[in-house]
């Protein structure tokens, strides 16, 4: 009885909210907006309670209409304008995070290397936010020449340009993942995502890209990315919105294979109720 009653309560709760926000939404098309074009996905104690009334209305909207398009540039722009916010307030991840539950993976790629015939010049981190991930791997791998990380954040990458001048294995890039690719991508190079990049990607933009890379020549790839503990590929073997962000949960097995890519290591830790994450190496 004492679940039952909570689940309505959780339901009350959550639908109530979703109607503020369309109300809100009405009365104040222009806050609504700014709102969406400033960067609102992720919440942080910068919004105010109507304006996390108007995000819940926004997401729960789109996600309804299925325009994922929308979705995609809702979460592009939150990491454009704050993510800058994000990393300062998540500067401990590194080592409460990443280190215990994560470096495990590049003792695996260490394997890879060891055993390839091909030399590999450059290690891409697309999602570097503070760089510490890219710092630690340019350690690791003395025999790779360049590291480049790329990140949505002008801000965040004009502070990691500062704070790593004095290494020149380093790089740093404002851009989108994708475009950058584009432009500057080559063969021989090890692509890396570290703890939900792709994830706000759509499914069709991201096979698009792993496309692209895998056209590159020789690649390897290592995402370190969450799904929804209610993802059930057997079930649905596309890409779903999973979360509090509802950014997006991929079948990563699929889409690096319908790419040409073969599959290496893939591992999943449980993080919390709603989110598992994956460990995916791929290559071609």
């Amino acid at each position: 009885m004492a679940n039952t009653t909570s689940s309505i309560y959780q339901f009350l709760k959550t639908n109530i909210g979703v109607l503020i926000g369309h109300i809100l939404l009405f009365l104040m098309p222009k806050k609504a907006k700014q709102l969406s074009e400033s960067g609102m996905t992720l919440v942080l104690n910068d919004l105010s309670l109507s304006e996390k009334f108007m995000r819940s209305a926004i997401l729960k909207k789109l996600e309804k209409k299925q325009d994922y398009n929308t979705l995609e540039s809702l979460h592009k722009n939150y990491w454009v304008n704050k993510g800058e916010d994000f990393f300062t307030e998540t500067e401990n991840s590194f080592e409460n995070e990443f280190l215990p539950n994560c470096a495990f993976i590049f003792d695996e790629l260490e394997k890879i290397l060891s055993s390839s015939n091909d030399q590999y010049t450059r290690l891409v981190e697309i999602g570097t936010g503070n760089g510490r991930v890219l710092n630690y791997l340019s350690s690791k791998f003395s025999n790779i020449n360049h590291f480049i990380g790329i990140d949505l954040s002008p801000g965040q990458t004009e502070i990691n340009i500062k704070k790593y001048h004095g290494d020149s294995r380093l790089e740093f890039v404002a851009s989108d993942g994708f475009d950058w690719v584009e432009k500057h991508g080559q063969s021989h190079t090890i692509f890396l995502t570290s703890r939900g990049v792709l994830e706000y990607f759509t499914e069709q933009r991201l096979q698009a890209f792993f496309n692209k890379v895998h056209c590159l020549g020789k690649i390897i790839f290592i995402a370190i990315e969450p799904k929804g503990t209610d993802h059930d590929y057997d079930k649905n073997p596309n890409s779903q919105p999973y979360g509090p962000e509802r950014s997006f949960s991929h079948n990563y097995k699929k889409l690096f294979e319908n790419a040409g890519f073969n599959l290496w290591h893939i591992s999943y830790k449980s993080l919390n109720s709603s989110t598992i994450m994956g460990f995916i190496g791929a290559k071609n």
